[in-house]
């Protein structure tokens, strides 16, 4: 399959605002040069449908940071070592144009294995977005979740996100009032700079990196605090080696990050994202504690 071609970038200036986008329009690629650095989490799936809670409530501020004075092993927690991370300068974001993305996806559960199909939908304007992530599989309720917000100077500034089963809960990101709010009545967590969902923040990683990929060799940890809807903690994901993916859409290089679990019941999230389709996520592997999990291979790509 050819390699997509690159899209034109251009700043954005960080006062941008707007409401949600509702159409899907197709939009060259976006450029933001921050004045401030960003704070740098979770595409997955329990058996029924796409994401689990996140396990506990936020740490301390995160950073999006180099770890190249202490390598870090890829059997460690990053978190483990923190002379390892160190506050980074002002990063570059590149967001790629309006797309459908469709994956092939595979269950893990209970040593039985069964298909499903997923899609992740992301739209936006240069100035507000809109990501959709819908996942279906036989005998399994559908799942779908949504991300809305802004692109500003920090890259992606997510407002509210939802995921829906049987029923729908929601996250509320209060910028004015510094926090975040969730509908399952859970305690409010303070807001911090660089926030997502667990939705928007596969778009942002792909973004940072894709607008400087110089700034993140192997042995980076990148760190951003992440919300549920139930609670929001930072994830620390350990950019790895490229590897060459072989998908039901074709062949190519990719640039896989790691977050390990930090805790008993953490899930460990495996992300692979492709330079040559402008660092988008053509795979994501959710392993669950027992050892079940989701893997999301990226079938066909629909432009606009």
């Amino acid at each position: 399959m050819a390699a997509a071609h690159p899209f034109v970038t251009r700043s954005i200036p960080a006062e941008a605002r707007a409401l949600p986008v509702t159409k899907e329009t197709s939009q060259p690629a976006r450029r933001v040069q921050p004045v401030v650095p960003p704070r740098a989490s979770n595409i997955a799936a329990q058996v029924q449908g796409a994401l689990p809670p996140a396990p506990n409530p936020v740490a301390p501020e995160a950073v999006a940071a180099s770890a190249s004075a202490i390598p870090m092993p890829p059997a460690q927690d990053p978190s483990a070592r923190s002379n390892t991370t160190t506050n980074a300068p002002s990063a570059h974001f590149t967001f790629p144009g309006s797309m459908r993305l469709h994956y092939r996806v595979t269950l893990q559960v209970r040593g039985g294995t069964s298909a499903g199909e997923g899609e992740l939908v992301w739209r936006h304007d240069g100035e507000s977005y809109e990501a959709r992530l819908e996942f279906t599989a036989p005998l399994l309720p559908a799942r779908a979740q949504r991300s809305t917000g802004r692109i500003t100077s920090d890259g992606l500034e997510p407002l509210r996100f939802s995921d829906k089963a049987r029923t729908e809960a929601a996250t509320h990101f209060e910028r004015d009032a510094g926090k975040v709010s969730f509908s399952s009545n859970k305690p409010d967590v303070p807001l911090l700079a660089g926030a997502q969902d667990r939705l928007s923040v596969l778009l942002q990683l792909g973004a940072m990196i894709a607008g400087q990929p110089q700034r993140f060799p192997p042995a980076t940890i990148i760190a951003i605090q992440t919300a549920g809807t139930r609670d929001a903690e930072p994830w620390l994901f350990a950019v790895e080696q490229q590897e060459l993916l072989q998908l039901p859409g074709g062949t190519f290089n990719s640039l896989k990050l790691t977050r390990n679990p930090r805790k008993e019941f953490d899930q460990k999230l495996e992300v692979w994202l492709a330079p040559g389709m402008d660092y988008v996520p053509v795979r994501l592997r959710l392993t669950q504690p027992n050892g079940d999990s989701v893997n999301y291979e990226w079938s066909s790509t629909d432009k606009g």
